[in-house]
This record gives structure tokens, sequence and C-alpha cells, in this order.
């Protein structure tokens, strides 16, 4: 038998770094060729490590939650072929097998089966070989459960692992018994949990360790209060016309542009808001105190998913449309959701917006997403009574919370960042006038 090395590849340009988050398999276990090992997490963006090589697992070289650097090893596997020979005592021994993870920086989504068999036969050789994100996860997810492997992405995994789930437990619907999302809530509706004995109170405690994107968003949210001073402005926005333009550009093209949400229009208006005030589309170097002012509008949307909170990027948003915007929150926001957004789409936003929708409150202080100096909070919509100088209507009002990096931005300049965007969502005619 020889020793097989599966060690972490680049991840991505700058990183040094990556979290492993979870392992789907144990010291003993026979694994498959392409069958899922574990997935490791970098800059919220979770990549599966798939096995090249048919062996048993020997040793797992780091633990859920340790941070492993570009070039250590992963696991130990025993396999048949090139590689240390770990029971013949030479003290020469042969060069390691490295099996490398995908570079997420240079990810290519038309990998062919050639190509995939190419790369398996190179890797035995003992060069290091990147396969396309995109062929390994179909790879992977197209490998059946033969070894009574569960079968299910990276998203579900960690959402059973919140729900105190053990997934080995839970029936899949999808291809080959894949396990999906809604194969959990059907399982959690059908749970129900266990009576104490009277008089005797449940004071058992689960400890849960914070791991892979909870700790991502633990670290950026602790970052980000820390080191900047907020200050949050909240002003009511008279959005009834706004609401009635919609509704008629989505009535008039009938779906055939896709639907139109509000989002795109505050987009429009942030757009238009930091052509006067460009300091406001920045970001603040802490190290080197200085501020950078971009021309081109990358606005983040924060989007809840089934394992935490993400903000993908709507790169140069200012060229877009407001239907060309709509579509690129839709695309991203799915991305999101079934773990197939890319490390690129989650980086260098230069403004973010954030949204509870429906759910969201009269009022929020929205957390600056370091290290941008302002975030648009968009809060709930409802109908108000508004006096319109002799009696009051019905209006829909809905709130903005507006935060702002106080070390750059003053109190006056925030204040008028904050009325341009209301003034021109009260008139969303003004959106589309000539500059």
């Amino acid at each position: 038998m020889s020793l097989f090395v599966v060690s972490l590849s680049d991840v991505g340009e700058g990183v040094a770094e990556a979290e492993l988050i979870e392992w789907h398999v144990a010291v003993g276990d026979t694994v498959g060729e392409d069958q899922l090992l574990g997935v490791v997490m970098t800059d919220k963006a979770a990549v599966d490590v798939p096995s090249s090589v048919l062996g048993k697992v020997v040793k797992l070289c780091a633990e859920v939650g340790d941070v492993v650097a570009v070039g250590a090893d992963l696991i130990h596997l025993d396999v048949v072929g090139d590689g240390i020979d770990v029971d013949d005592g030479d003290d020469k021994q042969k060069p390691v097998i490295k099996s490398a993870m995908p570079k997420l920086s240079n990810m290519d989504s038309t990998g062919s089966d050639n190509q995939a068999r190419d790369e398996r036969d190179e890797s035995h050789s003992g060069e290091v070989r990147r396969a396309p994100v995109r062929e390994i996860v179909e790879r992977v997810e197209n490998t059946g459960n033969a070894n009574g492997k569960v079968l299910a992405a990276p998203s579900v995994r960690q959402r059973a692992r919140e729900l105190g789930v053990d997934i080995a437990t839970v029936s899949g619907s999808g291809p080959a018994g894949r396990i999906v999302h809604s194969d959990l809530d059907r399982f959690t509706e059908r749970r129900k949990p266990s009576g104490t004995s009277q008089g005797q109170p449940n004071t058992s405690v689960n400890v849960i360790k914070v791991v892979g994107l909870r700790r991502k968003i633990a670290e950026k949210m602790a970052l980000s209060h820390s080191r900047i001073p907020h200050i949050t402005i909240v002003e009511e926005v008279d959005v009834q016309y706004l609401e009635e333009l919609r509704l008629e550009l989505n009535e008039k093209h009938n779906d055939s542009r896709g639907k139109l949400t509000i989002l795109p229009f505050v987009m429009k208006a942030i757009i238009e808001a930091v052509r006067e005030q460009p300091e406001l589309n920045a970001l603040y170097d802490d190290e080197a105190e200085s501020v950078a002012q971009h021309a081109g509008v990358h606005i983040g949307v924060a989007a809840q998913t089934p394992n935490g909170l993400v903000v993908p990027v709507v790169r140069h948003s200012e060229m877009n449309s407001l239907w060309e915007n709509a579509a690129q929150i839709t695309k991203l926001a799915s991305a999101c959701r079934d773990g197939s957004v890319s490390r690129d789409d989650l980086s260098n936003s230069t403004i973010t917006i954030t949204s509870l929708g429906a759910l969201g409150a009269l009022a929020t202080t929205p957390i600056i997403n370091h290290p941008e100096v302002a975030i648009v909070g968009i809060n709930k919509m409802m109908i108000r009574p508004f006096w319109d100088g002799q009696q009051f209507v019905p209006r829909k009002m809905m709130n903005l919370s507006c935060s702002f990096d106080h070390r750059v931005v003053d109190g006056w300049d925030a204040a008028v960042f904050v009325q341009k965007l209301k003034s021109l969502l009260e008139k969303p005619a003004m959106l589309f006038m000539d500059n």
C-alpha cells in the first residue's frame, strides 16, 4: 500500500488559508473515486473536496473549525500504486502524491469528460491538476450512495446541523436519494420535542461550535462594529407613486422582462445620489487612513440563505437598466441559496443595501459592510395616515435606515444623502431624467 495525500491547494488570489467546515469520512472508511471527503470555506464560498482515487482513510489532518493553510495536508489515504510505501522501511521515500482542490479564482464551467479523465490520469503521475469546480461538483452529485454515504449539498448539511438533525436519518427525494432542503422541512415538521417528567426541568445545554459561514459572519460583524463609529439616520419616505409605477411597469411588460421589486429602484436612487456625493461610494483603508472613491457603483445586496447572511455584488450597476439590475439580483440570490455563488460574486462591493422585506420593522440600525463607508437599510412598507395639508389620507410609506462611517462622513453629508434618496423615491420620474 502507498500513502496518498490530499492537500489544500490554491483557493483564490491573495487567500492563504481556508476553514474546514465538514468531514464526510472518518478514519477507517473506504472511499471511492470522486467521493466527497469534506468541505472547506473561504470568504463565504464553500468548496467540496472530492477524492480522485480509491483508498482507505488513515488520517484526518484537521478538525472541523480548523483554519488550514494553503499547501497543508487535509487527509491521508492508503492506496494501491505510487506514493510513500508505508511498509518497506526504506529511509528513501518516494514523492508524495498530492490531490489538489479546485482553484476558485480560475473556475471553468465547460470542462468535458475527456478533460476530466486526463486530469485524473495525470494526478496519478504526481502532477497537481485543478479540475473545474462545476465538473467536480457534478461528478460528486452524480455519485451514488453505494458506499452508504449520505448525499447532500454543503448548505443542506450545515442547516441540518443547525437544526440538530442527524442527516443520516432523513429520507432524500432528490436524484439518487440526495437530500434537499424540502426533505429537512418535512422531517422537522414530523419531529416532536421530547417531553420531560413532571417536576423535572430540562437542564441540558446544547453547545454548538461556531464554524463555517456563521463564523465568517461573526468575524465580519465584530470587525465592522469595533472599527467603524456608526451614525444612523432614519427617514420616512412616501412610496405611493413609486409603487404605482412599479406595478404599472410589471403589468405592461407582463413578465417578459422579469418582475421588478423595489430593490432596483433603490439601487437607481443610490446611483444618482452618489453622482453628487462620490465620497459615499468608497472604501476606507484603516491602515493607510485613506479613502478610495470608486467611479463604478458596485452594490452589495444582503441576502439571507439557509446558512446565514451573505452579500452578493451587482457590479457596475450604473451601467444597467432597472430590469438588468433586477435580473442580476435574482440570479445572485438564487446562487446564494443553492450554494453555487462564486467567491468573486461576494467580493469588492462599494456600497450595500440591506432589507428584511415583509419581516422588516419600522426602523433598523444596519451595520456597515466593512470597509465600505455607507449602507442603506430598507424597512417594511405599510399603509399609514399621511397629512396632505387638509386631511389625513392613506399612503404607502416606508422608512429608510442609513448608517455611515463617522470617521469620513459628517452628519450633514449623511443627511444630504438620505434626503436625496427620499426625494428620488418620492418622485420616481426624477430617476429617469437625463443628467
